[in-house]
């Protein structure tokens, strides 16, 4: 993976999970609808706090996008993609478990989707050292 590619997708993550946190902290109704799903208005307060969640996982990558441009550590990369991958993937077997077991919407799917596809690519770079040679 060469530099701009990298740096574009620690930007795309970044800026997608960090709006979608602050989106779902300040205004769920309105992210959820965005995102085509509906819950419980007594479940609210607990979206908000899963945005609290999302947010920081952007935030983290942002900092992964800083590195990138700074050409900073690459074990500092390695670090945001180990954690960010951890966290996505825990995400992503809960929430297609839920599917399955009939306790979300089959519309949460794609957060599954999303959060899995994050995971993939970072576990193959990670085996690649795709950060290791592109971070310098």
């Amino acid at each position: 993976m060469n530099r701009p590619i990298l740096l574009a997708y620690q930007l795309l993550t970044g800026l997608s999970d960090t709006l979608t946190g602050a989106l779902l902290i300040i205004a769920p109704t309105l992210a959820l609808r965005l995102m085509g799903l509906t819950v419980p208005a007594d479940a609210l307060p607990f979206i908000s706090f899963i945005g609290a969640f999302v947010f920081s996982v952007g935030l983290a990558c942002l900092f992964g996008a800083r590195v990138v441009l700074r050409r900073g550590s690459p074990c500092r990369l390695e670090t945001v993609w180990l954690l960010t991958a951890i966290t996505r993937a825990s995400v992503a077997i809960f929430v297609v478990a839920q599917v399955l077991d009939h306790t979300l919407q089959a519309g949460w799917l794609t957060v599954a989707f999303a959060d899995g596809a994050c995971v993939i690519i970072q576990a193959i770079g990670m085996r690649k050292g795709w950060v290791t040679n592109v971070a310098r």
